[in-house]
This record gives C-alpha cells, sequence and structure tokens, in this order.
C-alpha cells in the first residue's frame, strides 16, 4: 500500500509505565499491520543530549522527567509526517546519556505509532493522538522487565536499576505516567499478552486503512 499524502494520516500513540510491555505491543501492531503502512517513533528516541556535561552529572538527572525529553521537536516531527515530509529521527545512546551523531530516516506512512512513557502528559502532545492506547500492567512485572532490559540492553548494574526505579522511577510513574491513564481510548491489561485487546486494536487500524 502506497502512502497517500492527500489523506490525512492517523496518529495512534501507546503509553504506559515503564516495562509495562508497550514495545511488544507496538511490534505486533506492526507485525499484524505491516511496517510498509506504519511510521514506528519511540518517545525515547527524544531524550535531551547532554554530551555538554560530566558522565557523573548525566547519570544523575531524573530521566523520568517530562522535562527531560524534547516532546517539542517530536511534536514538530509529528506534524512533518502528517504533512508527507520525512524526518531525521535522533538516535539515543543510554549506556553514555548522549545522542548520537547519526539520525535515522523515518518515511511518512498511512499511521504514524508512537510509543512512550509520557507520550499522554503533555496535552498538546496528547491532543494530537487518534487513538490514544494505555497498556497496564502491574508494578512487580514492571519492575522485572525493567531490571532485566536496562543489564541486558542498556550496559547499567542492577544496583544502578533499583536506586532509580526508586529515586525516579517509581515517584514519576505516581505523579505522571498512571494519571495519564485518564486519557486512553483503549487500556490494554497485561501487555502484549492480552491477544483480544490486540486484536480488536489491529482490526480497528485496518478497518480505518480501508482493509477489513
Amino acid at each position: 500500500m502506497l502512502y497517500n499524502s492527500i489523506v490525512k494520516p492517523v496518529l495512534i500513540g501507546v503509553a504506559g509505565g515503564s516495562g509495562s510491555g508497550k514495545t511488544t505491543v507496538s511490534q505486533t501492531i506492526l507485525g499484524r499491520v505491516g511496517g510498509d503502512r506504519i511510521a514506528y517513533i519511540q518517545h525515547d528516541a527524544y531524550y535531551r543530549d547532554r554530551s555538554g556535561l560530566p558522565f557523573e552529572e548525566r547519570v544523575r538527572i531524573n530521566y523520568d522527567h517530562p522535562d527531560s525529553l524534547e516532546t517539542d521537536l517530536m511534536a514538530e516531527h509529528l506534524k512533518a509526517l502528517r504533512a508527507g515530509e520525512v524526518v531525521a529521527l535522533p538516535v539515543y545512546d543510554f549506556a553514555r546519556h548522549v545522542r548520537r551523531a547519526e539520525t535515522r530516516r523515518i518515511e511518512p506512512r498511512p499511521i504514524i505509532l508512537v510509543e512512550g512513557i509520557l507520550i499522554f502528559a503533555d496535552r498538546a502532545l496528547r491532543e494530537m493522538f487518534d487513538i490514544k492506547i494505555f497498556v497496564d500492567t502491574d508494578a512487580d512485572l514492571r519492575f522485572i522487565r525493567r531490571l532485566q532490559r536496562d543489564i541486558a540492553e542498556r550496559g547499567r548494574t542492577r544496583e544502578s536499576v533499583v536506586e532509580q526505579y526508586l529515586d525516579t522511577v517509581r515517584p514519576m510513574h505516581l505523579e505522571f505516567v498512571e494519571p495519564s491513564k485518564r486519557y486512553a481510548d483503549v487500556i490494554i491489561p497485561e501487555g502484549g499478552f492480552n491477544t483480544i485487546a490486540i486484536d480488536m486494536v489491529v482490526a480497528r487500524i485496518n478497518a480505518m486503512l480501508g482493509m477489513e
């Protein structure tokens, strides 16, 4: 299916706490609907570049607060994609807490799928979405998944993950992420394991693409 710039793309947001299964849900949607029909963007790519600070200071930043992300830039990119323009997605280095020099080319598609912990916490960004999905998973499962991911994929130690969870992840979740659930159009308990909910979401997306 070729992208038609005359038809306004559908913007879908997938939010939820860290480790809730947002990526699993998003990847399932990509696989079921087709990557050629979806422009996929993660809010995590827009963490502010802190390369001007010593590493010791970078690790102490609260990365779970909305101010740690360049949300305005992501909003500009989403508007550009909706207008049929190509954007250069930042690439973030989670081990060093800096943006890399390279970017990733994202082309416009009929569906723009955005994933992120805090995407419903910002009113201006929230109001851009046509469909808002919140992945709701118990806190203990979310913590275990985050612990495993950060050690395996982001070069963190167990101690640093636990410390960050207690200092910023949990407090910011309670202050910003959990309250944003009330803005969701669809709440998916159990994340990617909820096949019935995902079937419904995929069916709705296919209907919007005229693929019923």
